[in-house]
């Protein structure tokens, strides 16, 4: 019976302890970072520059879309390259979906790279 109740003293003890050393510290502030400019700079009024940082998101996009094409190649590859060694499928079919595959990449970077131009 002691012992619990010097393990609940304990405990409330150091509840105590935090809360007056969390009272008493200053309280730390700091500073968040500067919004960065637009990579084709600020513009002359803030329709230009809008339009800089619409122009930066579309980009980001287009990564994106580009990411998750390179991502949806390399799981069929690696589908296709668990059943070539389980026997269902044969190395041509493995060729295939990989040079399919690199000519989708590059395609779609060839075409998000035109689109980058147009904007």
């Amino acid at each position: 019976m002691f012992q619990r109740i010097k393990s609940n003293f304990k405990k409330i003890q150091n509840k105590a302890l935090l809360l007056l050393f969390s009272v008493l510290s200053p309280p730390a502030f700091a500073d968040l970072p500067t919004v960065e400019d637009p990579s084709r700079g600020q513009g002359s009024g803030i329709f230009e520059t809008m339009k800089n940082y619409a122009y930066d998101a579309g980009i980001f996009i287009g990564l994106l879309i580009a990411t998750i094409g390179f991502l949806g190649v390399a799981w069929h590859g690696i589908a296709v390259f668990s059943e070539v060694q389980n026997g269902k499928k044969k190395w041509s079919d493995f060729g295939a979906v990989v040079a399919v595959g690199v000519i989708l990449i590059v395609v779609v970077i060839w075409l998000l790279s035109k689109a980058a131009d147009i904007l």
